[in-house]
């Protein structure tokens, strides 16, 4: 069994459910509630990573999160993963910097919509997400066509992630407004799938919420370090 490093606290509340559902999925796949895998969590500062972006200072997001994975490395993790979607910005430049693998929720999340055979993909989640082109550059390099909110809807999906998602809190007005902001992209955009581009979304989204396919980053992410954590 490999033991996974969690880079966490990006946010707390995401972290919280990375933790539980490896175990879960770990003890599903084993068939037993008395096994439980190896893991170490770094929970960082996700307002510092929000700082470094807003900054521009790129160098110094991947110099902070590199460091963060080097602490899991030292404490015998085999890889490692960032539980969070928008530091993946600079996902590239901390593998270099890295002496051990890390999983991306990018790739893992194009895998999926690759397999569903999906076009026209819509994409949520935190403004920088939404904005840069880190998260969609392998989706548009696979043929696969990535839609964002209006530039007013984003900076509302963005204030709400902030406020209440990163604090664990669920409001029915803030859901239905993303329900809509979703069934507009699949009327005026004709996409065929929602990204869920954040890992706190699920706390709010949910698969039965939707009538087009779903692509919970989360839940994607999770299933693929399970995988590791049971590869020999």
């Amino acid at each position: 069994m490999n033991k996974v490093g969690i880079i966490g606290g990006l946010g707390p509340e995401s972290t919280v459910e990375y933790y539980q559902s490896i175990i879960k999925k770990y003890q599903q796949r084993l068939g037993s509630q008395e096994v439980l895998p190896e893991l170490v969590i770094n929970s960082i500062n996700m307002y510092q990573v929000f700082t470094f972006i807003s900054n521009g200072n790129l160098d110094g997001l991947a110099d902070y999160l590199t460091k963060a994975v080097n602490t899991v490395d030292t404490a015998g993790a085999d890889f490692a993963i960032i539980s969070a979607n928008t530091p993946h910005i600079v996902f590239e430049k901390v593998q270099e910097n890295t002496n051990i693998p890390l999983i991306s929720i990018v790739e893992e999340t194009y895998k999926q919509a690759e397999s569903l055979d999906l076009n026209k993909m819509g994409l949520i989640g935190t403004k920088f997400t939404m904005e840069h082109d880190f998260f969609k550059q392998p989706f548009r390099d696979g043929n696969t066509e990535i839609i964002v909110p209006h530039e007013q809807e984003q900076q509302y999906i963005h204030e709400k992630i902030v406020a209440e998602l990163e604090n664990g809190i669920v409001n029915q007005e803030t859901k239905q407004s993303y329900l809509e902001i979703i069934e507009r992209m699949r009327k005026e955009d004709g996409i065929e799938g929602i990204i869920l581009g954040c890992t706190e979304l699920p706390m709010i989204i949910k698969e039965d919420d939707l009538d087009i396919p779903e692509l919970n980053t989360t839940d994607i992410h999770i299933n693929r370090t399970v995988d590791q954590i049971l590869h020999s």
